[in-house]
């Protein structure tokens, strides 16, 4: 057995490399037809999948089979990046407002219907 020169190993590794990005996306795409499948099939949303909290953010959920694209696509910000903000505003229904951006389509529709929004207002733990 003749002993390879390192010129072609590489090149045998870029073969490989090629090759196994093949399979991954053609994996890929099987598992995602299952996925799609099983939503249609069962009626699942986000938030069946996702939990209540795809909702919350504030951002219309995502289509199934979408993809991010761009100079961000794998990036994520780290976890020390985001700063919690206290909540002002809750409903009896859990829904939730930090006052900032636009008001929720829940407070307005409770605003419209006669409410004030001191009456969602919560009360600072800091005792001052």
């Amino acid at each position: 057995m003749p002993t390879k020169t390192l010129a072609q190993i590489q090149q045998e590794i870029v073969r490989l490399q090629r090759e196994a990005e093949r399979v991954r996306k053609t994996e890929i795409a099987d598992v995602v037809q299952r996925i799609q499948a099983a939503i249609e099939h069962y009626g699942l949303t986000t938030e069946d999948l996702f939990g209540s909290r795809a909702r919350r953010r504030g951002r219309p959920p995502k289509a199934v089979g979408s993809k991010r694209r761009g100079a961000a696509a794998g990036k994520r910000r780290s976890a020390k990046a985001r700063r919690v903000i206290p909540v002002k505003y809750r409903d009896s229904h859990g829904n939730t407002w930090t006052g900032r951006g636009s008001r929720p389509r829940w407070l307005v529709a409770a605003l419209n219907e006669g409410g004030k929004i001191d009456d969602f207002a919560v009360a600072s733990k800091s005792g001052s």
